[in-house]
């Protein structure tokens, strides 16, 4: 009998790194989740490429700043996944969905400080803890940060805080989750060219050249640079990786 597929979920999958790491996963053989906050013709998208690898994919739409959309989520997902599969259960889970946010401390208010503390920390926070009744022994967690909690850039204050949260939550969880054999790390990006922030580092040449000017391997990162990463932390190769922080930046600001 052929070995059921393994399956990941992975919130704002359906474009950027999120999309890539979606495809990355299923050329893994892995099947994917994937959530869209609002752009259901890209989730579509996604879906039919990883099809197109022979793989299962399903998107549903979720905003993952919200916690009291989670317990409906969950239901839909596990029930889709009961059906489909004969088991409610996910092997990995990636937390990727997030915006960006560039604002000096001294200019931001506090409806975009909570912004930010919602997507990119409460909303993975709770979506973690509704998720692990729901997670299969042995399988793993991915928490995505950014360079910017270690290198300093001006503006991005409140957007690295609240990834420096998430790494120290990652480490907690890691341990947390020992006992199951859940493995649970960080990958935290550089720069890359994507839409991510209304596609600045991509589309501003100024911005692009002096990323690329202090980064150790000459060029601001892109989305293919990142998928992979993640893929290989969802199989038998990193078994022995757990609380780990892994930073994807090409050498940037080192």
């Amino acid at each position: 009998m052929k070995e059921k597929n393994k399956i990941a979920l992975v919130t704002g999958g359906s474009r950027g790194l999120g999309r890539n790491m979606a495809i990355s996963l299923a050329k893994k053989g892995i099947d994917v989740v994937l959530t869209y906050n609002s752009n259901r013709e890209a989730a579509d998208a996604t879906v039919a490429a990883i099809q197109a690898l022979r793989q299962q994919a399903v998107a549903f739409q979720l905003d993952t700043s919200n916690v009291a959309l989670f317990d409906d989520f969950v239901k839909q997902v596990t029930d889709y996944l009961q059906e489909q599969t004969g088991s409610s259960n996910i092997d990995f889970l990636i937390n990727n969905a997030g915006t960006g946010l560039y604002a000096l401390a001294a200019d931001t208010t506090e409806p975009q400080l909570d912004a930010m503390m919602n997507i990119h920390y409460k909303g993975a926070f709770f979506l973690t803890q509704k998720l692990l009744p729901f997670i299969n022994d042995g399988g793993g967690i991915i928490n995505i940060s950014s360079g910017l909690a270690r290198f300093t850039i001006p503006g991005s204050s409140v957007y690295a805080s609240m990834k420096a949260a998430v790494e120290v939550l990652t480490r907690y969880l890691a341990k947390e989750l020992g006992g199951r054999k859940i493995r649970v790390n960080v990958v935290a990006p550089g720069a890359i060219e994507t839409d991510f922030g209304g596609g600045r580092t991509r589309d501003n040449k100024e911005i692009n050249a002096q990323i690329a000017g202090v980064t150790a391997l000459g060029r601001v990162g892109l989305p293919d640079d990142i998928g992979g990463v993640v893929a290989f932390l969802c199989t038998d190769d990193a078994r022995w990786i757990t609380g780990q922080r892994i930073e994807a930046s090409g050498g940037q600001s080192l």
